[in-house]
């Protein structure tokens, strides 16, 4: 399997950043995509689409259902405002999920944050474990909008391609960090190391 994509544009694509919270580090990313809003909203919560770009997504899922990605987090719908707002817990009930999608004319504006209780995150320098990982969701979801087939996602997220795109993604996450102020070199250091095991390392057969 071989995905194309142009690695720079798409890296600097999404505005990262970190920021601290009311006992949580907040990782947010912005990107505009070039679809209407109820197409982005379609493909981030029609369990078709998002197994064809993210991962199998099973549940209830409505406003106060609750739902489960294969092979990753579940957690609870907390608010569901089509086509503009969506709020889950993800993996715990303290680590929320926010999705707002803005219209630019033709185009959309999609911002994810997500709360990560310190207690999870540690420091700023916790925004190194999942933010690569929305990285490359963002990645795929334009891919998939673009009208691109990227076949199973678990497969894809193993390609010499995406491997590259995550270790560009860990630089410019690693740099948000710094400039927050909200982790030491040493922390910075510590979930770098991590990130690049679990994002640029394929695992064994």
């Amino acid at each position: 399997m071989t995905l194309i994509f142009d690695l720079l544009p798409e890296l600097e694509a999404i505005r990262r950043d970190v920021r601290p919270g009311d006992g949580t580090v907040v990782v947010s990313l912005t990107r505009t995509y070039d679809a209407q809003p109820a197409d982005v909203w379609d493909a981030l919560t029609t369990p078709d689409r998002l197994a064809r770009w993210f991962a199998p997504v099973s549940g209830d899922l409505r406003e106060g259902g609750t739902f489960q990605i294969h092979g990753n987090a579940g957690g609870e719908i907390r608010r569901c405002e089509p086509p503009a707002s969506l709020s889950l817990t993800f993996g715990g009930p303290d680590s929320i999920v926010d999705l707002r999608l803005t219209p630019e004319g033709d185009r959309t504006t999609l911002v994810l944050a997500h709360e990560v209780p310190l207690a999870m995150a540690g420091s700023g320098a916790g925004a190194l474990y999942p933010g690569p990982g929305w990285d490359g969701a963002f990645l795929g979801l334009a891919i998939h909008l673009r009208g691109g087939v990227i076949g199973d996602p678990f497969e894809a997220a193993n390609t010499p391609e995406v491997i590259e795109f995550n270790a560009g993604s860990i630089d410019r996450w690693t740099a948000a960090v710094e400039a927050s102020g909200t982790a030491t070199p040493e922390q910075v250091a510590e979930a770098r190391a991590v990130a690049i095991q679990q994002y640029t390392v394929l695992p064994e057969a």
